[in-house]
């Protein structure tokens, strides 16, 4: 049992995979027609558009502000629908396009694994291409 799986009540229905979510998305649009609207173009600028308005819950948010976000209520809410609204459009955007959305960020992982070793052994903070670190590039775009 993984810890989402844990955290949550027993009466609560599971949580459907991933694969699963994507169908259902495809099939909802489907039935409304929207097909010829989801070009990967349109999909992405959805994609984009979607990742700025969760920006903009943070925008002006002090660090520790920004912090305690999801202890209030309502802003927890909005977050977590900004959060769906940015997945729902790029599992959206990768069927489009044909990317295997898991295969590809284990990938990515990977390549950036080899490309940014962990300097002198596990767990040493600040090294070349970390926060921080000297030659720092603000992360190898997987947070």
């Amino acid at each position: 049992m993984n810890d989402r799986q844990s955290t949550r009540q027993a009466d609560t229905p599971p949580v459907p995979s991933l694969g699963e979510l994507q169908q259902r998305l495809v099939a909802f649009a489907a039935a409304r027609d929207w097909q010829p609207f989801h070009t990967p173009k349109n999909l992405a600028a959805a994609l984009s558009v979607e990742a700025g308005e969760l920006l903009e819950i943070f925008q002006w948010l002090t660090p520790e502000q920004a912090a305690e976000v999801m202890a209030e209520p309502a802003a927890a809410h909005r977050v977590r629908d900004e959060v769906a609204d940015v997945l729902a459009y790029l599992l959206q955007f990768c069927s489009a396009v044909g990317v295997d959305p898991l295969e590809a960020l284990a990938a990515k992982i990977e390549r950036n694994e080899q490309r940014f070793p962990v300097p002198g052994g596990a767990g040493e903070a600040g090294g070349a291409g970390e926060p921080g670190g000297a030659g720092a590039t603000g992360g190898a775009d997987i947070g």
